[in-house]
């Protein structure tokens, strides 16, 4: 089992930044691929990024060059860091571990956090 917990959504304007965090217990992480995910209102939930246990990463297209996704095995922990947030980013933020690699369905994924709500306003 693992379990995740997500930190550090909130209200922020248009343009500004935010940094989000989740702290994995249970399993060795350094051996898990994580991935971020979000869900607006009355939409499906997306895959946002990922990162391999090796630290290779990719994106969906709508946040390339302004989120990135890090890891600190050291703590356990994966990043993504979001800047230039846009209204669209609006969001419940979810984080997720897999013992594969660069998934980007949400089937991949047997382990969640609860997640965490950003909200971006104009």
């Amino acid at each position: 089992q693992v379990q995740l917990v997500e930190s550090g959504g909130g209200l922020v304007q248009a343009g500004d930044s935010l940094r989000l965090s989740c702290v994995a217990s249970g399993r060795t992480f350094s051996r898990l691929a994580m991935g971020w995910f979000r869900q607006a209102p009355g939409k499906e939930r997306e895959f946002v990024a990922v990162i391999s246990w090796s630290g290779i990463n990719t994106y969906t297209d709508s946040v390339k060059g302004r989120f990135t996704i890090s890891r600190d095995n050291a703590k356990n922990t994966v990043y993504l860091q979001m800047n230039s947030l846009k209204l669209e980013d609006t969001a419940v933020y979810s984080c997720a571990a897999n013992l594969g690699g660069l998934e980007t369905s949400i089937y991949a994924y047997p382990y969640w956090g609860q997640g965490t709500q950003v909200t971006v306003s104009s």
